[in-house]
């Protein structure tokens, strides 16, 4: 197979850059199946471990209605608090949550089943000494 220099562009500073035949060659070896999105720079910056690039969205803070900026997307229905406000919340102790107790058989249930249970057993004793046909 022949490999012909192509160019192509970084996803991330948005230039052109060329993806030789060599490289090409070297991703068919190792049976690479996605070419390159980055170029040479921008992959050597994601590698020596350089400043992340987080998305700032701007929105209210939920409890003091201030203007505020954070680092992900807001999902409806779920707090987006301000810094300030998100401080405060950690400093609060947080409140014990009791446990939801669930409801087993209580004494009156017991009782009534064993009740159930004996009258049962009487039934049965009774229908077996009933004659039958030999």
């Amino acid at each position: 197979m022949e490999f012909s220099d192509r160019t192509l562009k970084c996803i991330d500073c948005g230039l052109e850059f060329v993806f030789t035949a060599g490289e090409q060659l070297f991703f068919h070896d190792k049976q690479f199946k996605n070419d390159p999105r980055h170029c040479k720079q921008c992959k050597a910056k994601r590698t020596k471990g350089g400043p992340k690039v987080r998305p700032e969205t701007r929105t209210t803070c939920s409890e003091c209605r201030a203007e505020t900026t954070v680092p992900f997307k807001p999902t409806q229905g779920r707090p987006v608090l301000c810094r300030s406000c998100f401080q405060k919340q950690l400093s609060k102790p947080k409140q014990a949550v009791e446990p939801i107790p669930i409801p087993g058989p209580s004494a009156v249930d017991v009782q009534v089943a064993a009740e159930d249970s004996q009258a049962e057993q009487q039934t049965l004793v009774e229908v077996d000494s009933i004659p039958g046909p030999n």
